[in-house]
């Protein structure tokens, strides 16, 4: 079925998935095989992994295969990367220094880089440059800034393009020195914090910071990614690669990662803390509310909002932006996600903390977000073109927020 005629929907129904049995989860495979073939086809995706959670279960679907040359299959341990995605890990070891009291995400940038004393940009607070709001950093850094002192060089030598927390850039500079100003806090090397400290303190046995922190057993798994010319390509480290883009792991890891944000209540206290902080609401970006990492929702929202949202009009061009003073606390009620690319590969990532249920779409090949939003949404029927006060949906139960909804042109079977 085309991707294009699972416009448009409410997202607020989109994981109904049903009873947790064998027979609801052989219905999920068919609804994801429906979604996820065709995709694959189109983009011309070697391989995917695909993880579920939902009614308290995990459910792993894999497709393809992980490397063209060797035709080995994809399976729910094999490593992908996962790009920007890597962002929300960034923000999640600086909420837990946050938690712990050892890194104030209102002082300036300078407290803890003291190079950046003197400079418009040392006066940006922490928390500004977590959510791209310190200025209008570029997107990536210039192609002859190759090393951590040219980065700090070319920070320092920034000039004022908008007034502080005025304008939302995405930007990986902005979101690296961020998780350099956090590492610094702490007064230990970044990669070891996160290699050493959050991803096992979360469980994280098979997620790697760099390339060479893969280890000999495990390289096996690592997926081989695929440019626009089918050319094999992996992720080639730059400026602060590690706090924006290199985080590498598998759709079993990454499941358990995004659960452990949707359902913290295992989690150490700091920690449960600063998935907390992650999910606070501290700019009005248009209908997104930025977060640290991840991006927000409130619920019911539209496919078409989502799909914006995800587009390149916010990942490329500047935004206004609104500070929340206070933050908004993280609430249940929304769709958090986040997308991820390199050269070679895509991700995505999105939780409902109410409904407690995840999604997870890792590809080794960059395809549109566009597709991985549609996708992500489009493993149930709950699909509407428009709302209904006190109606029911055609052929589910489903009530979000005292309102029915009802659908109107359902493009795919029930769930089971």
């Amino acid at each position: 079925m085309p991707l294009a005629r699972l416009a448009p929907l409410l997202v607020a129904t989109a994981f109904a998935l049903g009873s947790a049995t064998a027979h609801a989860g052989t219905s999920l495979q068919a609804q994801v095989d429906d979604v996820i073939e065709p995709m694959m086809r189109e983009h011309g995706i070697a391989g995917m992994a695909v993880a579920v959670f939902a009614n308290g279960q995990a459910h792993y679907f894999s497709y393809g295969v992980a490397s063209k040359a060797t035709a080995e299959p994809v399976n729910a341990d094999t490593l992908f990367e996962i790009g920007s995605l890597s962002k929300t890990y960034t923000a999640t070891l600086a909420a837990l220094a946050s938690a712990e009291g050892k890194l104030d995400l209102q002082a300036p940038a300078r407290r803890y880089q003291p190079a950046l004393a003197g400079t418009p940009l040392g006066d940006a607070s922490v928390l500004e440059l977590g959510a791209y709001s310190a200025d209008c950093l570029p997107l990536q850094f210039p192609d002859d800034v190759q090393t951590d002192s040219q980065a700090l060089d070319f920070l320092r030598n920034w000039k004022p393009r908008s007034v502080h927390g005025t304008q939302r850039c995405y930007s990986n500079p902005s979101l690296g020195l961020f998780g350099d100003l956090a590492a610094r806090a702490r007064q230990q090397p970044f990669a070891e914090l996160m290699s050493q400290g959050l991803l096992p303190q979360m469980g994280l046995q098979h997620t790697y910071l760099h390339v060479l922190h893969v280890p000999a057993n495990a390289q096996g798994l690592y997926a081989q990614g695929y440019d626009a010319q089918n050319r094999p390509v992996r992720v080639n480290p730059g400026p602060y690669a590690d706090e924006a883009y290199g985080i590498k792991t598998s759709a079993r890891d990454l499941l358990r990662y995004v659960r452990l944000h949707m359902q913290p209540a295992e989690l150490p206290p700091a920690l449960r803390k600063a998935a907390a902080i992650t999910q606070a609401g501290y700019f009005q970006v248009g209908a997104m509310t930025q977060g640290l990492g991840w991006e927000r929702y409130p619920l019911p929202v539209s496919l078409d909002t989502l799909v914006d949202g995800n587009g390149p009009r916010l990942i490329r061009e500047p935004q206004a932006t609104h500070r929340l003073d206070p933050p908004l606390p993280a609430v249940p009620d929304a769709w958090y996600n986040k997308t991820g690319s390199t050269g070679g590969f895509g991700a995505y990532a999105a939780f409902i903390p109410a409904e407690g249920k995840a999604i997870i779409l890792l590809a080794n090949r960059n395809y549109p977000n566009e597709a991985r939003v549609r996708a992500a949404t489009g493993f149930c029927p709950a699909l509407a073109s428009e709302r209904h006060p006190r109606e029911r949906i055609v052929g589910q139960d489903v009530v979000h927020k005292n309102i029915h909804y009802k659908t109107v042109d359902a493009v795919h079977r029930p769930c089971a």
